[in-house]
């Protein structure tokens, strides 16, 4: 008998060990935290991946009445890009004089309501879809200088490489603190965030979030979106700092191993000048998460807006950015998109694009060159190209 006992527990022991789920390989997953945390700062992240990625807000905790979501995991599953379930619409403003919509519940739209509310509806008013980006990496972005971005700006084409990205002077949040050494123009500062980089800083996109897309009152963003009245804060402060923790120490997406093709897709990138725009090498300045301080980082941004040409011009735009310009997004990740979408790929602001050709070849304005050129590769060199982007 205790034979038998023996032999039950050995294979019992085994069965778990061959059932139980592997532990996915750094390079496959997005979230995490970036090396060399405090014990205390380790804890602030913990309790902002809590908040983030499992508190699901209900009439009971403060949702709506007006939303688009019921958390902030939803739009971004695995910190990853969102889906085009998630994506937002945001509407209201065609020009630099500002948003014309407030009054109609501008600038986002709350298509979804809690019983006994009628959700929003879209009126009559120029209005552009934003896909939710994936979240990794956003602290080494948001310590980038001022100065850094400002070099990398070339208005006039001064040499003459076509492509002549500009920043996104935007108006502060009353709440906001300016980064040191920060740079403003009249009055105005570099926006760095969202997919027009009308956004300054991870605090502002956090207490917005809340706000816009759940219907969540802080003391940031007191208005509700419902009455447009001022309302007692429905999150308290600490919760969104250990967000805004969390979002700034969220790793770096670790690349795929290179091989041959990579390689050489990297050079077919560099060849197309992708990298006008996707800058592969950035330096980080002084952040106060010792961490995220003067490291090199490969994200492929300039956190620039460029001209994007007529097919990606929705008529709607942010802050000083023209309705065709778009801020670079960052490639990092890009070949763990899908992910969190699915299975497929939605790329570029709205998810019009289901494939990175797609998206290659949807670009216009500064980038005409790069995609005539593009399209004129062999497929093996169309391939290679993909393969490297994918392995970022």
């Amino acid at each position: 008998m205790r034979f038998w006992i023996i032999i039950g527990v050995l294979f019992s022991v085994l069965s778990c060990e061959v059932f139980e789920p592997t532990v996915p390989a750094d390079d496959e997953i997005l979230d995490g935290p970036v090396p060399g945390l405090t014990a205390g700062e380790t804890i602030q992240f913990q309790r902002g991946d809590v908040a983030f990625n499992d508190e699901i807000f209900t009439t009971r905790n403060g949702l709506g009445p007006y939303f688009v979501a019921t958390s902030c995991g939803s739009c971004h599953p695995g910190d990853g890009k969102g889906h085009p379930f998630t994506t937002l619409t945001r509407f209201g403003q065609s020009d630099i004089s500002g948003n014309q919509f407030l009054h109609q519940g501008g600038p986002q739209l709350q298509h979804r309501a809690i019983p006994g509310f009628t959700p929003e509806v879209l009126p009559n008013a120029p209005f552009a879809r934003f896909t939710p980006p994936a979240n990794t990496g956003l602290g080494y972005l948001d310590a980038i200088s001022d100065a850094q971005i400002l070099a990398m700006a070339d208005p006039l084409d001064a040499d003459g490489d076509g492509i002549s990205g500009v920043p996104n002077w935007i108006d502060l949040k009353p709440y906001v603190t300016t980064r040191p050494n920060s740079i403003p123009m009249s009055g105005k500062y570099i926006g760095r965030f969202g997919k027009k980089g009308a956004t300054y800083d991870l605090l502002q996109q956090t207490a917005t979030a809340y706000n816009q897309d759940i219907g969540i009152n802080s003391t940031f963003e007191p208005i509700d979106t419902y009455s447009g009245d001022a309302v007692d804060p429905e999150i308290s402060d600490q919760t969104i700092h250990d967000v805004v923790f969390y979002l700034k120490t969220l790793k770096v997406p670790t690349p795929r191993v290179p091989d041959h093709d990579i390689e050489l897709g990297r050079t077919v990138f560099e060849n197309l000048n992708c990298s006008g725009c996707h800058k592969p090498q950035l330096q980080t300045g002084t952040s106060a998460i010792s961490s995220l301080s003067d490291q090199p980082i490969a994200p492929y941004t300039d956190l620039l807006l460029h001209d994007m040409g007529p097919g990606l011009d929705d008529g709607y735009t942010e802050g000083s950015a023209a309705t065709y310009e778009w801020r670079t997004p960052p490639l990092w990740g890009l070949g763990l998109s899908k992910n969190s979408q699915g299975g497929n790929y939605f790329l570029l602001h709205d998810g019009r694009a289901r494939s990175i050709e797609e998206a290659i070849l949807m670009h216009g304005g500064e980038a005409t060159a790069s995609k005539n050129a593009f399209s004129a590769l062999s497929s093996q060199a169309k391939d290679q190209l993909i393969k490297f982007l994918e392995s970022l």
